[in-house]
C-alpha cells in the first residue's frame, strides 16, 4: 500500500512538472528565447484583459519580437505604448478575440511606427481569424486583390487598394493566444484621401476625402434605395462613415445620396451609360466583379466593402475596396465548408452590377469576361492560388504555429486538423472547380475536358495526376472524386 501511494505521488509530481513545462513553452519569454529563422514574429499585449471592450480603447503596451527585424533594423524587439480594444461584429462574439491597436507616444498622442515594414502608421489590427479553418483566407484574398486592383491615382503606398499583413503569434500578458494576422487598415492615408479642414477665420468646414463602409445587407448598401433619415449620425442606411468619422452631416452623406440617386433612378440605359463614369471607375468595377466571382467572396457588395473618393470638391467617383473576406474559397461565414460555386447572377439586385449583368453597359460584362480570361492564366490561376496557399501553410507548419494553434483552439469554434493538408487540399480542389464553373457559366471555352460521364474517364492503366502533380494510384483513379485532374498534359473536369 505504501509503495502504491509513493508511485501515485511520483506520477502526480511528474504530471505537475509536465504541465509546467507545457505552460512555459507557450509563454512569450520562453518562446522569445527559442526563436529561429523559421519562427513567426511574436506579439505580446500587456493589458488588463478583464477591462477589454469593443467600444473604447484601454491603455496597454505592445511588445513585438521579430527575428527579421522589419520594424526596427537595430533590434529584434520593440515596445510601444498603445490603446487596445476588441474589434469586429460577429468576430467579437468568438472566444478567440480580434484586437484593434492604436499606438501612442509618451504624451498620449498618436504615434506612427513601421510595424513589420508595412507602412508608418498608428492604427493596426490583430485579426484572430477564429472561424477560418485554414487561418489564411482573408490574407490570401487581399494578397490577390492587391495584385489585381490599384488606386487609379497616385498614393504614398504604391497605389495599394487593400491591406497588407504578416502572420504572427499573439500573447496576452505573456500567455499564448494563438495564430493571428497583423495588418494595417483601409483608411484615409492608405487610399490617399484628402483631409477635411476648417477655415480658422470663419469656422467653415470643408469636407474633401470621404470613406464609407457597408455594414448591413439592406437596400442602401446595394445602392438601390435609401430612406430619408438624419445625417448627423455616423451610421446611415446600412453605411458607416469611416472618414471623417467625427463630422457626420449633410456634407459627408450627400455624396452617397447622390450616388444612390444615380444608380436607382436613372432608368434610361443611354443616360446611365453617359454618366456612370462620373460615379465609378470602370476598371475597378470589372476587377471587383471578377475577383469576387473567382474566390466566391460571399459576404460583400457592399456589406463589408468600402467606397471612397479622394476629394469630393474635384469629383465624386467612388473606388471599391473589399473587406472581411473569411467567407470565400469554399468557406462559409460560420466556418463551415461551403462546397457551392459562384452564381454569376448574385449581383442582380446590386447597383451598378445589375445594369452591367443585364445590359452589358459599356461592354463591362464582356470586359469582365476578358479580364477573367487574362487573370485565370496569371494571378488567379489555380496554380498561382495553390502556390500562395501552400506557401502560408509551410510558414504555419515549419514555425510550429499550426501545432500550437490546434492545441489551443481546436473546435473553438471550428475544427482544426493537425494534418494541415486535409483542409488545404479541400480549398485547392474547390478553387479549381470554381474556376471551371465560372468558365462554364460565362461560356468561356477552355482546354479542360468535361468528364461528366464515368464511361469517359481514362483507363485506370493510364497515368492520371492531381493538380499539384501527385500521381494517382490505380485504386484512387478508379474512385475519382469530383474535381480537376491532369491527364495527357491537359486538365480534366470530373463532376
Amino acid at each position: 500500500m505504501f509503495t502504491k501511494h509513493i508511485c501515485l505521488f511520483l506520477v502526480a509530481v511528474f504530471f505537475a512538472k509536465w504541465q509546467t513545462m507545457v505552460a512555459q513553452v507557450d509563454t512569450y519569454d520562453v518562446m522569445c528565447q527559442q526563436l529561429s529563422e523559421k519562427s513567426l514574429p511574436l506579439v505580446n499585449l500587456l493589458v488588463d484583459v478583464d477591462a477589454l471592450v469593443r467600444s473604447d480603447f484601454i491603455s496597454a503596451e505592445i511588445e513585438i519580437t521579430d527575428p527579421q527585424r522589419r520594424t526596427d533594423p537595430h533590434s529584434e524587439t520593440v515596445r510601444y505604448a498603445c490603446g487596445v480594444r476588441i474589434r469586429g461584429g460577429y468576430a467579437a462574439s468568438q472566444e478567440k478575440k480580434s484586437y484593434a491597436i492604436k499606438l501612442y507616444d509618451a504624451e498620449g498622442e498618436d504615434f506612427d511606427a513601421p510595424i513589420f515594414g508595412i507602412r508608418n502608421e498608428n492604427s493596426w489590427i490583430l485579426d484572430a481569424m477564429a472561424i477560418d479553418r485554414i487561418r489564411m483566407r482573408n490574407r490570401v484574398c487581399f494578397d490577390l486583390w492587391n495584385q489585381i486592383s490599384k488606386t487609379p491615382y497616385d498614393t504614398p503606398y504604391n497605389n495599394r487598394n487593400g491591406t497588407a499583413g504578416v502572420f504572427v503569434e499573439v500573447f496576452l500578458n505573456g500567455i499564448y493566444q494563438g495564430l493571428y494576422c497583423c495588418t494595417d487598415k483601409v483608411d484615409r492615408r492608405l487610399l490617399g484621401l484628402k483631409k477635411w479642414r476648417v477655415n480658422e477665420d470663419t469656422g467653415i468646414e470643408t469636407v474633401r476625402g470621404i470613406l464609407y463602409k457597408g455594414i448591413n445587407w439592406l437596400s442602401g448598401s446595394k445602392l438601390t434605395e435609401y430612406k430619408q433619415t438624419l445625417t448627423d449620425q455616423i451610421s446611415w442606411n446600412a453605411w458607416e462613415l469611416q472618414y471623417p468619422s467625427d463630422h457626420p452631416s449633410d456634407l459627408t452623406w450627400n455624396p452617397l445620396m447622390a450616388l444612390i440617386d444615380f444608380c436607382a433612378f436613372v432608368n434610361a440605359d443611354d443616360v446611365f451609360l453617359a454618366g456612370y463614369q462620373d460615379h465609378f471607375y470602370p476598371e475597378n468595377l470589372v476587377d471587383y466583379l471578377v475577383f469576387t466571382f473567382a474566390l466566391n467572396v460571399g459576404d460583400n457588395a457592399y456589406k463589408n466593402t468600402f467606397l471612397s473618393t479622394p476629394d469630393i470638391n474635384l469629383h465624386q467617383r467612388f473606388l471599391i475596396t473589399p473587406w472581411d473576406m473569411d467567407m470565400s474559397l469554399g468557406g462559409y461565414y460560420n466556418g463551415n465548408r461551403d462546397s457551392s460555386f459562384v452564381n454569376v447572377d448574385r449581383y442582380a439586385y446590386v447597383a451598378p452590377f445589375n445594369r452591367i449583368m443585364s445590359h452589358d453597359i459599356d461592354n463591362l460584362l464582356s470586359r469582365s469576361k476578358e479580364r477573367w480570361c487574362q487573370l485565370s492564366q496569371t494571378v488567379l490561376s489555380p496554380e498561382n492560388v495553390q502556390s500562395l496557399l501552400e506557401g502560408y501553410a509551410r510558414l504555419f507548419t515549419e514555425s510550429g504555429a499550426w501545432e500550437r494553434e490546434c492545441s489551443r483552439w481546436n473546435n473553438i469554434p471550428v475544427p482544426l486538423t493537425s494534418d494541415f493538408s486535409e483542409e488545404l487540399d479541400y480549398v485547392i480542389d474547390w478553387y479549381a472547380q470554381n474556376c471551371a464553373h465560372l468558365n462554364q457559366q460565362w461560356g468561356i471555352a477552355t482546354d479542360i475536358a468535361d468528364l461528366s460521364e464515368s464511361s469517359a474517364l481514362p483507363p485506370v492503366s493510364d497515368a492520371l495526376y492531381s493538380l499539384d502533380g501527385r500521381k494517382l494510384s490505380v485504386h484512387q483513379h478508379a474512385r475519382l472524386l469530383p474535381g480537376v485532374y491532369l491527364y495527357g498534359g491537359k486538365k480534366l473536369l470530373v463532376k
